[in-house]
């Protein structure tokens, strides 16, 4: 029998958007040797996860392409669930619906990663998880007073993000947690830093 402290999360990583500021295309952008997706999918599978979900959208294929060959170069293919919003354009909202419908039901919770976010450093994942076993209902990193990414939240607040919709995110969720959302602290600004046009491809941490 599984313990509540032994039931593994499980990690949704948000690879849907349409990135028009970028120009489109940025998750399969070359990025640090590999492409921007790559180090998302990296914190995703170094997370205390059983599996990790991507949420493919407007370049459904390509990153679908992109996500198969990092899981398998990093012999994780069998951990690695694609599944594709339909209703991508209607925002992040959805994107985000569709990953938490895929959650299993009997998972500790779920990790939430953005597929441009990355340089995640990965020292911060197990903290997060551990807020969440210590009984917070959601956790999130902080650096130097902003907080940032990845959000983890606990198996109760899952159904909350199946029913979000429109351009709302998970901090329609976070928003009304207060001391219930534990915050930990990050090593660096890796949980900060995004991939909004194609210069921050070359700006890392300092932008």
């Amino acid at each position: 029998m599984v313990t509540e402290a032994q039931r593994p999360f499980e990690a949704v990583v948000l690879a849907a958007g349409a990135a028009r500021r970028f120009g489109g295309g940025k998750l399969v952008a070359p990025f640090e040797g590999g492409v921007v997706l790559d180090g998302a999918l990296a914190a995703a599978f170094a997370a205390p996860v059983g599996r990790v979900i991507v949420v493919t959208g407007a370049d459904a294929d390509p990153v679908a392409v992109a996500a198969l060959a990092f899981a398998e170069r990093a012999d994780q293919a069998g951990r690695l669930v694609l599944v594709h919003a339909a209703d991508h354009a209607e925002g992040m909202g959805a994107s985000l619906r569709a990953g938490a419908a895929a959650v299993r039901a009997d998972a500790a919770g779920a990790f939430v990663f953005l597929g441009d976010m990355p340089r995640i450093p990965h020292a911060v994942l197990a903290p997060l998880a551990e807020a969440i076993r210590a009984g917070a209902a959601a956790a999130a990193p902080v650096f130097q007073g902003r907080r940032g990414h990845p959000a983890v939240f606990a198996r109760e607040l899952v159904p909350a993000l199946r029913g979000l919709g429109g351009d709302e995110g998970a901090r329609a969720v976070l928003a009304g947690l207060g001391g219930r959302l534990a915050l930990v602290q990050a090593p660096d600004a890796g949980v900060l830093f995004d991939v909004d046009t194609p210069k921050d491809l070359a700006s890392g941490l300092d932008s």
